[in-house]
């Protein structure tokens, strides 16, 4: 366990969603979504469901303004409940949302870095993410820290 960062954020899933880069993908998906079909980095978080894990991821994980969180298509309606769920999850009105046929996610999903498979059972509970760069802080050294060499600062 680690002080600020949500408890489902452990082990194997915090070290993939860091090693990730500007651009790649994470899925969040629900529990009959067919993962090992498509990735071969899948993390399971069963009994957990979709939202609640898009909830904690999105408080590490700097989302890509430029792309759009990307839904699996439900049909007959915009979004379904679950779907609601995840975007009120990942920030609300102000999420960019694309909705994808199945085909068309499938295949996006087999690109993802990492596909994570929740508990979720209620359908079409699926989500791409983008990962966008991480900000630097204004100052990376602690205040006590001193520089090991100031004179490369001047150079």
């Amino acid at each position: 366990m680690l002080l600020g960062v949500d408890p489902l954020l452990r082990g194997t899933l915090l070290a993939a969603l860091d090693r990730m880069g500007h651009g790649d993908v994470v899925a969040i998906c629900d529990a009959n979504f067919p993962a090992y079909r498509l990735s071969a980095t899948v993390i399971d978080l069963p009994g957990v469901g979709a939202p609640d894990v898009a909830r904690a991821i999105w408080t590490v994980f700097p989302v890509d303004g430029e792309e759009p969180v990307t839904l699996m298509r439900a049909p007959g309606t915009d979004l379904n409940g679950v779907q609601c769920d995840l975007v009120a999850a990942l920030g609300g009105p102000l999420v960019n949302v694309d909705l994808a046929d199945r085909s068309e996610f499938y295949a996006a999903a087999a690109r993802a870095q990492v596909i994570v498979v929740t508990g979720e059972l209620r359908a079409y509970g699926n989500v791409l993410l983008t990962k966008g760069a991480v900000p630097a802080p204004a100052d990376l050294r602690p205040p006590s820290m001193p520089l090991a060499n100031p004179s490369a600062v001047d150079s």
